[in-house]
């Protein structure tokens, strides 16, 4: 079948973003020859990758693609469009910038939501000394022996993988290999392979938690990015839409396979997810508290906004590094370590912007998925986020 010349467009734009910023294109499992194509042509410069988006998107009505189609490239070539006109080095606002990127609006937290969040995890972990203290010494006891890692990511990954071939088929060979990698802004990343296949990278400069790990697994593999991933080459793909062999960076696709793999644990396990942990760690010799792992992250969610509030208060009101990691201190209860992690993250100039994906992603979908009116149709929501290319506007518009 051959591709829309339209949609060929866009994957050799989109394409071209990686000569600009290797890593721009997240995973690419689309024709070899057109990616090579774009390798070899001369360099882009970033002003005329933005007038081709926008061009493109002038051409959009009169393509003949259908509805949803021409709805994802639109929103996907606004993307690109601001993209390149940042490359260039045109001042645009961190809310501007988030808007085009992700299709969302943004606004700084509530602070009273942060105090009852804090209010609840004091009766989680109950004890003397400043509440900071205590989730400290409770994440430092949660901490998975580096001996025991792999197991645990073994033993996790295989039991997510029954749970999701059961209820979202996969294809026969899929398979996702696990590393362990350093240095890194981030604790986990799928590097999508194609043909059913992933690389999951686990950063080891940040220590991995028991009460953590279920959840990675299920974000970075199943049945999150991984799984998203694998059904959609199975079905969209295979069925024609081009444009959605290319993943790129600070797009709406972003926005919603975050939000999707934030959701996963809760969406494949549900309510109880931390004692069926609690069962896979005693088979590993573990002792984990389920329970109170699943109390704490319940009110630690309420802490969602902090991260976006504090590349805000970067990026939007030029507040200076010390000040943005003891906010994250504060507010986030982080380690100075960790708070400074999460810094250099809000602080990269490609992902910047990236950390609204996971908050405005989680409330987006999440409020779609509790819309619901019972658990069989919230399971027929997931999967519809799996394999279908909705958009945030899209979601928006849903009942």
């Amino acid at each position: 079948m051959q591709a829309h010349p339209l949609v060929t467009e866009y994957l050799r734009l989109g394409l071209a973003f990686d000569r600009l910023e290797p890593g721009f294109v997240d995973a690419y499992t689309g024709d070899p020859a057109l990616r090579r194509a774009v390798e070899n042509a001369p360099a882009p410069e970033p002003r005329e990758l933005a007038t081709r988006a926008a061009a493109l998107r002038k051409e959009l009505p009169e393509s003949g693609l259908a509805t949803e189609r021409a709805e994802f490239l639109d929103v996907h070539l606004r993307a690109l469009e601001c993209s390149g006109r940042k490359f260039a080095g045109d001042r645009i606002s961190f809310v501007d910038e988030v808007r085009a990127y992700f299709d969302v609006e943004i606004a700084p937290g509530d602070v009273e939501d942060y105090r009852e969040a804090h209010r609840q995890m004091d009766e989680v972990l109950p004890g003397d000394g400043p509440l900071a203290e205590r989730v400290t010494a409770h994440r430092r006891a949660d901490e998975i022996p580096p001996d025991r890692l792999r197991a645990c990511v073994d033993a996790f990954s295989g039991a997510l993988r029954e749970l999701v071939r059961a209820r979202y088929p996969l294809p026969d060979h899929e398979t996702v290999e696990y590393e362990v990698v350093g240095d890194k802004p981030w604790s986990g990343f799928n590097y999508y392979l194609g043909n059913y296949r992933s690389r999951v990278a686990i950063n080891s400069d940040l220590k991995q938690h028991m009460a953590h790990l279920p959840a990675l697994i299920a974000h970075e593999a199943y049945p999150g990015h991984h799984t998203e991933h694998c059904r959609k080459e199975a079905g969209l793909v295979a069925a024609g839409q081009d444009e959605q062999t290319l993943f790129l960076v600070n797009t709406p696709q972003c926005l919603m396979a975050e939000g999707l793999a934030d959701l996963a644990l809760k969406s494949i396990v549900g309510p109880g997810w931390g004692t069926w942990a609690q069962d896979i760690y005693a088979d590993l010799g573990l002792r984990f508290d389920g329970e109170r792992a699943e109390r704490l992250s319940a009110a630690s969610a309420k802490l969602l906004g902090v991260r976006q509030d504090a590349a805000l208060l970067l990026h939007d009101r030029g507040r200076g590094a010390d000040e943005v990691a003891e906010f994250l201190q504060r507010w986030n209860l982080a380690t100075p370590e960790r708070a400074r992690q999460s810094l250099r993250f809000l602080s990269s100039p490609l992902w910047r912007a990236y950390i609204s994906t996971y908050v405005e992603g989680y409330r987006l979908l999440g409020g779609w998925l509790d819309r619901a009116a019972d658990a069989d149709e919230r399971a027929e929501r997931f999967r519809r986020l799996l394999d279908e290319p909705l958009t945030p506007g899209a979601v928006r518009g849903m009942p």
